[in-house]
């Protein structure tokens, strides 16, 4: 069909075009997706078995939704998604506020101008980038804002009595008329509101200073809500979630491979910046670790939840960490450093609620502790034999580097703005470290080699085969025992 060719009802007549509502179109569509196997959320992951199914379900069943679930799991992201199942183009009567169908038109306007004008009205049409509208739940969120209020000064400028409906200012619900509507965080908005609303989704009225009007609305409600405020800002109201169609429970990523495609597709690197920077599988690995380890965590608020938002801009930092460092120390290209996390902490502190030991721990010291539990928690996998360290009398593959720690007892140094040769250098110097490499990494790539041997010696020091001290310029690894039999 092609629309610029199609200027009236008249016109549209012709064609054929039949109405159809917007729940049947996301049906309609959803369904021919399914059958040429297509995706029909792209670009989220981690959700293909378990909340995808369950939204395609409800836009089969013509549902309003309702996605529950903690920041951070893509609930806004998954309504913007439901755009691409919309018809391209539908027509409405040009001049129309509420986007009337030509052929069911609801508004007086819309009305009065087919009959006086018959199928020469003009029409127009509205892309599917264009039916969205979304409000973010405030508690100074009106009734005026979302459904409408008498216009004093239109009533002045037409010269109409306030009792005349056509003084009413409609809100953005009416105006998304035809639309997929979203309400993020509903439990904010005011029961008083919320009442407002089951009225328009049940029976589609509208009520405005008086006004009862019958406006046979045609929207997809979408509405977000973190279980949290069910508790501490307010509550959905019980008529307006037994009018809610579907209630769709998120989760967040339940494996480091899905989180990582989803920080990687969400970072938005600088081109220049990616490209100078390498990033060793395991740094990646490492990072989504941190952001596990923040929802195990006694010192983090587990029902506030640990944003995916946290790793995309943990990794942000830690990328821009590594540019600093090459742009001080003239390096042109240079590889992540283990000690370029401790520029990743800003994002870690941000973006977590603490509870009360926490707080007395203090954020940053948190932060600090979830990189060390990370950093146990993938060592392991990399080197498997870490029992023998728990038992003091065995013999371990770590013998030899604790032992050239013990004999270098002035410790051992890596300031953040070494050089890579600088750097390399001295890890190069633990000699040790290299025969441990060999033994359980032997395919390792030379330059990826000195993050993994800057890894072990973290390890260690989670082990308590070594000591960290972390000051102003760097770290400092020690032997733990040195110190004392020295007597220093």
């Amino acid at each position: 069909m092609d629309i610029k060719n199609i200027k009236t009802l008249g016109d549209l007549k012709n064609t054929g075009y039949k109405s159809k509502s917007i729940k049947d179109e996301l049906r309609d569509n959803l369904i021919e997706k399914i059958k040429n196997k297509e995706t029909t959320f792209e670009g989220v992951h981690g959700y293909e078995n378990t909340v995808i199914p369950e939204l395609e379900r409800a836009i089969l069943s013509r549902h309003n939704i309702n996605l529950l679930g903690l920041r951070g799991q893509a609930k806004t992201r998954l309504a913007r998604l439901m755009l691409n199942l919309l018809d391209e183009y539908i027509p409405l009567v040009e001049g129309s506020e509420i986007n009337d169908d030509p052929l069911q038109p609801i508004s007086r306007f819309a009305i009065e101008l087919i009959k006086e004008k018959g199928d020469d009205t003009p029409i127009t049409w509205l892309h599917r980038s264009e039916r969205f509208a979304e409000k973010l739940a405030t508690p100074d969120v009106t009734v005026a804002d979302l459904i409408g209020d008498v216009d004093p000064i239109k009533a002045a400028n037409l010269k109409l009595s306030y009792a005349d409906d056509r003084v009413i200012h409609y809100g953005m619900i009416p105006r998304a008329n035809r639309c997929i509507f979203v309400i993020n965080e509903l439990p904010d908005l005011q029961a008083r509101i919320q009442v407002a609303l089951f009225n328009i989704l049940q029976e589609g009225d509208i009520q405005i200073r008086g006004f009862k009007l019958r406006l046979n609305l045609d929207m997809q409600f979408i509405f977000t809500a973190n279980p949290e405020d069910y508790t501490n800002r307010g509550s959905i109201v019980t008529p307006l979630k037994d009018r809610i169609g579907s209630q769709i429970l998120t989760h967040y990523p339940t494996d480091i491979e899905t989180a990582k495609l989803i920080t990687e597709q969400e970072a938005n690197l600088d081109k220049a910046q990616s490209e100078a920077i390498q990033v060793p599988e395991l740094a990646k690995d490492l990072l989504e670790q941190i952001v596990f380890e923040a929802r195990e965590s006694e010192y983090i608020d587990a029902k506030s939840g640990v944003s995916a938002r946290l790793s995309i801009t943990a990794y942000q930092n830690l990328l821009s960490t590594a540019e600093l460092r090459s742009l001080k120390s003239g390096d042109k290209n240079t590889m992540v450093r283990l000690s370029d996390f401790i520029g990743v902490i800003p994002a870690i502190t941000g973006k977590v609620e603490l509870v009360y030991e926490g707080e007395q721990e203090g954020a940053a010291q948190v932060a600090f502790k979830l990189i060390d539990e990370a950093v146990q928690s993938l060592f392991p996998e990399f080197f498997p034999e870490i029992e023998k360290l728990k038992k003091q009398e065995d013999e371990s593959p770590y013998d030899d580097i604790v032992s050239w720690f013990f004999n270098n007892r002035d410790g051992f140094e890596l300031l953040d703005d070494l050089s890579d040769k600088e750097y390399k250098a001295l890890l190069d110097a633990v000699t040790p470290l290299d025969d441990l490499l060999g033994k359980y990494q032997p395919n390792l790539a030379k330059e990826e080699s000195y993050f993994i041997k800057e890894f072990v010696l973290w390890g260690l020091v989670q082990y308590k085969q070594l000591s960290k001290y972390r000051f102003t310029e760097g770290i400092q690894f020690k032997d733990p025992y040195g110190s004392f039999i020295s007597g220093i």
